[in-house]
Order: C-alpha cells, then structure tokens, then sequence
C-alpha cells in the first residue's frame, strides 16, 4: 500500500479533470486541507455527515466526493449541520477533495460516460454544442417500448425510474445527463432521439416530455451519480496504489 502528498494528488486531479477549464459554482479540488499524506481514500456521492463518519471509522487521510460543500447560492454562515460537518473533517484531520462538472463532463470516469457504461448504450458521444457538453447520446443495445427501457433502467441501477411516456413510439436513440438535468430536455429535440434520461424531474418536465414527444425517465440524482466518483476512486487506487474504500450513502432521490 502505497501513499502520495495531497499537494501532488491535488495538482494531478486538476490536470486529469481538467478542472481549470470548466466553469463551475462551486469550488472544485481540495476543499478542506488535512494531513500531507494520503494513504486511505474514501469515495462517495455527497460528503454527508454518514459519509464523513464511516471516513473516521476507516481512519482514511482524505474523503473524495462529487458533491462537497462552498455552493455558490449557500450562505457562508457556519452553524448546524455545516458547523459538524466540518468539525468531524478538521478535528480528524481528513482532507476534503470535490469535483462536480469537471466528474460530470470526463469522457473516461465522468458520471455520463459511466452511466452509458452500466446501462450499455451503444455509441456513446458527448453533444458539444448543447448544455456546455453536459448532454450525451448514444443507442440502445436493441430497440425497446418505454416500459422496457424503465425496467432495463431498474434493473441496471437496482432502483425504479419515473417514466413519463410520451406516445408509443418504440426507443432506439437516448440522450442522457445525470443528476439535476431535466431542463436540458428542451433542447434535445434536435437531436432526433426518442427518450431523455436524467436523474430528476420537475413539474414542468411533464408537459416538455409529452409535447415534444420524448419519453422521459427520471432515474433518481444519486442513482445515476454513483459510477464517476467509484471510477475515480479505482483510477487512483491503481494509479498510485491507494487504499480505496467506496461508500455508498443509499439516497432514494
């Protein structure tokens, strides 16, 4: 088991990710500083407080997540469950590593590209020029009705998508992005798929869903996050021989 000095895990993550040249609203990189080595990492969705106590319990040196703290829309105050949150990180001395679009958009262990990979869309490609490359699309493995997608999506992601059917076309062509995504439904018409996956919906993707005649799964925000933050995780296990325990926070939104 090997160990690396968070300055040089930082700078490698930030070249990998590419994270200085994607716009973001939160703070992507080391967010909390703790020991200079790292030798235990744990990964997961969302650096809840479940989450930082089973990092304490493993006695790891870092935690790495897709969604950390420093939002750009929260305040700054820090109290309540802020306050535990990072007193657990700092008392413990555990650094605090978050990467949001940069681990949605990386063609290798970004979120979409991972979801392609579990749900075995064919063809996978990012659409550059919609949604800042966040929309991808790609074809079914075979042509399936919409209830067959929603169960091949259950199946695949041991969680039941919400379907909004959109007439009875069957589905060959799928454009997707994980998490927060569902206002990017309106602009794939272009694209001539027959299905949009995303992992929420709104009360207005209804109406989008039915009058643009793409059928919509929204197949949960945790759900469809979990593979970026497991593939980082292993790239850096083999990449400097970490020791990695992913933890998986079961969140039903």
């Amino acid at each position: 088991m090997s160990q690396i000095n968070r300055a040089d895990l930082s700078a490698y993550l930030d070249d990998f990710l590419k994270v200085r040249t994607i716009q973001d609203y939160t703070i992507n990189g080391l967010q909390v500083e703790g020991r200079p080595a790292i030798q235990t990492l744990v990964t997961g969705v969302t650096a809840c407080q479940a989450l930082l106590d089973e990092a304490v319990r493993l006695q790891a040196d870092a935690v790495m997540v897709h969604h950390g703290y420093f939002w750009k829309s929260e305040s700054p105050a820090i109290h309540g469950m802020k306050k535990k949150r990072l007193q657990t990180l700092l008392q413990h001395d555990i650094n605090l590593f978050a990467y949001h679009l940069p681990l949605d958009v990386h063609p290798e262990v970004g979120n979409n590209a991972q979801l392609a990979r579990v749900l075995g869309i064919e063809q996978p490609k990012v659409v550059a020029h919609l949604a800042k490359g966040l929309i991808w699309q790609g074809q079914l493995p075979q042509p399936m009705t919409a209830l067959q997608l929603q169960q091949h999506v259950q199946q695949c992601l041991q969680r039941q998508p919400l379907l909004i059917e959109s007439g009875t076309h069957v589905i060959k062509q799928v454009a997707w992005c994980t998490g927060g995504a569902q206002d990017f439904i309106d602009q794939v018409p272009e694209l001539a798929v027959d299905a949009y996956i995303s992992g929420e919906a709104s009360e207005r993707t209804f109406h989008s869903a039915v009058e643009q005649q793409i059928h919509y799964l929204g197949a949960g925000h945790h759900a469809t996050e979990r593979y970026g933050i497991q593939a980082l995780g292993r790239h850096l296990q083999a990449q400097f021989g970490l020791n990695w325990h992913h933890v998986d926070i079961d969140n039903p939104i």
